[in-house]
Order: C-alpha cells, then structure tokens, then sequence
C-alpha cells in the first residue's frame, strides 16, 4: 500500500510540509509507504478544458511541459492521496488548484480512476480562511468518490514562520490523528 503526499506550497520545508510528515509518520508507522512529491513553485499550468484526456482515454494530459503527468502517474498507482496546502487569499494555492483541475479532469474521464482511494487534505494557515481551502480540497475527494476519514478536529494548523505550525499542539495531534485514521482505513480496504 501507498499513500502519496502532495504539498501545494512554494515554501519547501515550511508549514505545509512539516504538516504532511506529521500526518505521514503514523503511516508509516502502520507499514504503508508515503512519498511527498512538491509541486508548489514548479509551474503546474492551469486546465485548459481542451477535453483531450476525454478523446484520448489514456489517463494523461494534454499538457507536456510541466510535471502533472508523472505526479499524475503516482496518484493512479498509489492507494491513498493526500493534499496540503497553505492558505493564500482563503484558498489553495495556484499550483493547487491547477493540480486539483487537472488530476479530477483526467482520472473522471478515464473511469474514474480515483474512486474508493483514500483521500484527505490538510492546511497550514496564519490566521482565517483555512476552512475555505480545506473544502477545495475535499470537493476532489468527493466528486471523484474517495472515501475521506476524519480526524479529531478540522486538518489544519496555524503558524507564520517555517514550521512554526509544529507548535500548534492540537493541529499537530489533529494531524498525527488523521494518519492513525488514514493507516486505518487503508489497512481494512486492503482486509
């Protein structure tokens, strides 16, 4: 089993990372291998409604040029997806938001190839509109019909600077509970 980490933030190594591997220890801890792959501030473009994945049916999109088909890939193979991303302007950010377009577009044209994977987003926030975000994220999980396991709080945690959010003692325990709950689930889905 595997479970693959995107971190929709520029920042590497900031919030939003340290935020993922809270979530992905008790994962591991379970036996299910976790990969985080950054896309934050690697240019993912934006869909372009072309409806190519559509005609083609070869769960690729039509854009070359940037790394959306190999992340693509990886979240076709894996058992569980997670997504975070920091708070910009009470939402996801661009990078985000453009993997979120294109990966629902390619695996609904092509049977739906996300339905009954484990899905599950976490934001990292300063202040206010991290709920926001989180429901950007979770409208994948649910139009794509993963299966999405709680946690003991809503998944995110506050902090400005680089890993600050680590202080946030109930995120992080949110955090490390949504990954008790992700090994779970997995672990009786494969039963």
């Amino acid at each position: 089993m595997k479970l693959i980490a995107i971190n929709g933030s520029p920042r590497k190594g900031g919030n939003t990372e340290a935020l993922l591997e809270a979530v992905m220890a008790p994962v591991r801890q379970a036996g299910i291998e976790t990969e985080l792959v950054q896309i934050g501030g690697k240019g993912i473009k934006g869909c372009l409604g072309c409806y190519t994945c559509q005609k083609r049916k070869d769960s690729r999109c039509s854009q070359h040029d940037d790394m959306l088909n190999a992340c693509l890939e990886k979240v076709i193979a894996a058992d569980a997806l997670l997504l975070g991303s920091p708070t910009y302007f009470t939402d996801v950010t661009a990078d985000m938001k453009a993997f979120i377009d294109r990966v629902g577009f390619v695996t609904r044209s092509n049977g739906n190839l996300l339905r009954r994977k484990v899905g599950a987003g976490i934001v990292a926030v300063r202040r206010a509109g991290a709920t926001h975000a989180l429901d950007t994220m979770t409208h994948l999980f649910q139009i794509s019909g993963m299966i999405m396991p709680g946690s003991s709080y809503w998944t995110m945690g506050y902090g400005l600077q680089p890993r600050e959010a680590l202080g946030d003692q109930e995120g992080v325990a949110t955090m490390q509970n949504l990954g008790e709950n992700i090994a779970w689930l997995m672990h009786k889905l494969a039963g």
